[in-house]
């Protein structure tokens, strides 16, 4: 029996809707937050696990195999000495990033206080940065947390943001704290103007840079 007919059947509304549909596949928890982490390019199992806190190695396993066989992800395995497999977008699961966009938008005004049992990567921020930015280029910004760039204005088939540093020289650093990168995805603050009120650190010679500079 092969691999794909092992695997449980899809469950589904039963409803002629295009809604409907698109929660038949996307609607089970955890799916989407597995959308977000891949569109910072493959990641191995390991690192999915790691930066999912609270999701069981079973359920991470099972989502991973449902999106699979829904078209959503591929799994190709590295060549040595890495000799892993990889789990990675697929064109149609890149279609998802404005979906995540809105959704994050929505959900916003919910972030609040941060609670003490609230987890935090400073990658989840790098979504709701993209939306604040305007024009094209790699920004690395830096968080207490950590760091991690993006890709603004990005077309084709590369990942939308990573973790790190930037992979060469960014166009734009920013470097500015957790509760302006939240006021900036709540929409309470403009990203210019917590460049003038000195809540974001700016550097670099790139387009990006500049305008935020003289914004």
């Amino acid at each position: 029996m092969s691999r794909l007919r092992r695997m449980s059947p899809r469950r589904s509304y039963d409803q002629y809707c295009s809604a409907a549909r698109a929660l038949d596949l996307v609607g089970d928890r955890w799916t989407l937050l597995i959308v977000r982490e891949l569109l910072a390019g493959p990641r191995r199992y390991t690192d999915l696990h790691a930066d999912l806190p609270g999701v069981s190695t079973d359920v991470l396993a099972s989502r991973l195999k449902d999106m699979e066989r829904d078209g959503l992800t591929t799994r190709r395995r590295l060549p040595p000495p890495g000799a892993a497999y990889v789990y990675e977008l697929t064109g149609r699961g890149r279609e998802l990033l404005p979906v995540l966009q809105a959704l994050g938008a929505w959900g916003a005004p919910e972030l609040g206080e941060r609670r003490p049992t609230d987890a935090v990567r400073a990658h989840w921020f790098a979504l709701p940065l993209l939306r604040a930015l305007e024009g094209e280029g790699l920004v690395e910004v830096r968080l207490e947390e950590g760091e991690f760039h993006v890709h603004v204005g990005l077309e084709g088939d590369d990942a939308v943001y990573g973790e790190g540093p930037a992979p060469r020289e960014p166009d734009a650093r920013l470097v500015l704290g957790v509760d302006t990168c939240t006021a900036v995805a709540q929409g309470e603050l403009s990203l210019p103007d917590a460049v003038r009120a000195g809540r974001v650190e700016v550097s670099g010679e790139g387009t990006l840079a500049k305008a935020l500079r003289e914004a």
